[in-house]
């Protein structure tokens, strides 16, 4: 059955909210999502779309899921070290299918990026894109407010803030926020194929004015200490998290410190067509 649109990983947090912005905007009956486990399908059925089953390491499963797609969104996995290939895979397929354009999300200034850990991977698929012949878009999605507020309950608890950005700025966004710009991508008129978006809030902030916001909203005095990124790394680790997802955190960190999660690109707000979500309203509303 042709589709007109695709979203893969639509059963994640930023593709269960480009489903919802697709859904505010065109047919269900045009949009598909692909997810990797069937178990994730029955709540996107609910919602009218077109399911399909398929993982980023199955080459023949990717090419059927995308039979007749005409715009794909390609989500980028969540499996750092794995990317590469898996993604390698969706573009392989996606061609093979002949989908008529492909959109990527990518790292904000991928390319420049001193967020090592991360923009590697990032900065392969746009090559294998620009390689692959297909008509695409890359969407370089700079840091979700989310990610520091996901923090907010261990600030809480031990009365402090803790990270490695220093004084570095960063232009974060709501993930919705993000979410609608895909959306907007894939519906509107198609952009010149190799078209990258620099995509970033409208207004920046250090993590000390984060933790002064979060006093403020909490009524607790909330301090932000910063640490090396060998030292945050390691209390990441002692809180529990697995040692790549705190060293990914800390590398990342550590590049905000140098200036990779700042952009004063408007390219988020214009595809949106309104102004960013204020992070303060993140928290709040998290607190909430």
């Amino acid at each position: 059955m042709a589709l007109k649109y695709m979203v893969t990983g639509a059963s994640g947090q930023l593709g269960g909210l480009v489903i919802e912005a697709l859904l505010a905007n065109v047919p269900a009956s045009e949009i598909g999502a692909l997810v990797r486990r069937p178990e994730a399908a029955a709540a996107l059925e609910a919602k009218g779309v077109t399911v399909r089953v398929a993982d980023y390491t199955d080459p023949a499963a990717l090419s059927a899921a995308f039979s007749g797609v005409d715009r794909l969104l390609l989500i980028s996995s969540s499996e750092v070290g794995q990317r590469t290939s898996q993604h390698e895979a969706v573009i392989n397929a996606a061609q093979a299918a002949g989908v008529g354009f492909l959109a990527y999300t990518s790292l904000l200034a991928a390319k420049t990026s001193p967020l090592t850990v991360l923009a590697g991977e990032h900065v392969a698929t746009e090559e294998a894109l620009a390689a692959s012949g297909l008509s695409y878009a890359v969407l370089r999605n700079g840091w979700y407010t989310e990610n520091y507020v996901m923090g907010v309950p261990a600030a809480l608890e031990h009365g402090a803030l803790i990270g490695a950005a220093g004084e570095g700025r960063i232009s974060s966004a709501a993930r919705r926020d993000y979410a609608e710009a895909a959306a907007a991508v894939l519906t509107g008129d198609l952009p010149d194929s190799g078209t990258v978006y620099e995509l970033a809030g409208d207004a920046s902030y250090t993590l000390a004015d984060f933790a002064a916001e979060l006093s403020k909203s909490s009524g607790k005095d909330i301090p932000y200490v910063n640490m090396s990124g060998e030292d945050y790394a390691g209390a990441l680790k002692s809180a529990g998290l697995p040692e790549p997802v705190a060293l990914m955190l800390a590398n990342s960190d550590e590049g905000a410190a140098q200036g990779g999660l700042y952009s004063p690109s408007t390219d988020l707000s214009d595809l949106i067509g309104r102004g960013t979500t204020p992070w303060q309203d993140t928290l709040k509303a998290a607190l909430s």
